[in-house]
């Protein structure tokens, strides 16, 4: 091929490339953002979500000279308002792993949580710690499943609400353990407590929520869900040192825009989260609240929340 062909046939692929976004598109992401930005949190203030979202809208502000609020609307309400809301990045929605299951816990909605929403970007992973009371007969994993199998249907793990990452963490260990549980669900930090009474037998807390009970000996903490042992808590074993690999759980938190929303705006704000998340500063702190910040572009976060949602669409059913 001649020179002058092949650099003629190169120009035109690049400029098909460029024309696969419209111009418009393209325009908005350059003045992006030109107004304020909403961050939805579709559950209540001081939850892990909303932590973060805080965490982020703070620094994106300064960073794009814009502002940057959160907005608390739990439930159903708050994710339908991003996902029938303006496709321009103005209205985005941080919420956790939880979201997955939305669809197959909420039968008849008018939407799809996952099909009209797009992964932006991961932004945090929690590792959760499994609490039993301190009167349960098991102090290890391995005690408590041979309980739970002695006595199927006997013990109850609470959670903080149908399709909260604390749900899902139990129903993901009830199968994987082969144990006959049952749910029991709650409202925020009530599940730690509950287990404290022994009303119900075990649940999976973030870390910092439980800590104190367990400094002061009111529950017993018998495993942590990470690939390693944690700062907080380091003479607690992860679930494969406990002898349960195959318990396999990713308690991750990210951003969430309308699936219209142009992909360079999208990038655009995933770039600016993945700039936070790489700072000393914000490292530091998500580490105090028990998290790891982990970002994950948008479109491996985005095949993350549909495989998810694929997973505990066959395990909620079944």
């Amino acid at each position: 091929m001649e020179r002058r062909q092949f650099i003629t046939l190169a120009g035109g692929a690049i400029a098909t490339s460029l024309s696969a976004w419209p111009l418009g598109a393209r325009a908005q992401s350059a003045d992006f953002p030109n107004q304020t930005v909403r961050i939805v949190v579709p559950v209540t203030a001081g939850s892990t979500a909303d932590i973060l979202a805080r965490v982020v809208a703070d620094k994106l502000a300064p960073m794009w000279n814009q502002s940057v609020i959160v907005e608390n609307r739990p439930g159903v309400a708050g994710i339908s308002s991003v996902a029938k809301g303006p496709a321009d990045g103005t209205s985005i929605m941080m919420t956790s792993n939880g979201h997955s299951a939305v669809g197959v816990l909420n039968k008849g909605l008018s939407f799809d949580p996952v099909a009209d929403l797009v992964g932006v970007a991961q932004v945090a992973v929690i590792p959760l710690v499994l609490i039993v009371p301190l009167t349960l007969e098991a102090t290890t994993v391995k005690e408590l499943i041979a309980l739970a199998k002695t006595k199927p249907g006997a013990l109850n793990f609470a959670s903080a609400g149908l399709g909260s990452t604390s749900h899902l963490a139990g129903e993901v260990f009830k199968r994987a353990a082969g144990i006959d549980i049952r749910h029991v669900p709650y409202r925020g930090a009530e599940t730690v407590t509950s287990v404290m009474r022994n009303d119900t037998q075990m649940t999976f807390s973030p870390a910092p929520v439980a800590l104190e009970l367990i400094n002061t000996g009111k529950v017993r903490a018998i495993a942590v869900v990470n690939s390693s042992r944690i700062a907080m808590l380091p003479n607690l074993p992860t679930f494969a040192e406990a002898g349960a690999p195959e318990f396999d759980y990713n308690a991750w938190f990210g951003l969430f825009a309308p699936l219209k929303t142009p992909k360079p705006v999208v990038d655009k704000i995933a770039d600016a989260t993945r700039q936070i998340l790489e700072t000393a500063e914000i490292k530091r702190y998500l580490a105090q609240q028990g998290a790891d910040a982990a970002f994950i572009a948008s479109d491996k976060f985005d095949a993350l929340v549909k495989a998810d949602a694929e997973r505990y669409g066959k395990l909620l059913v079944n």
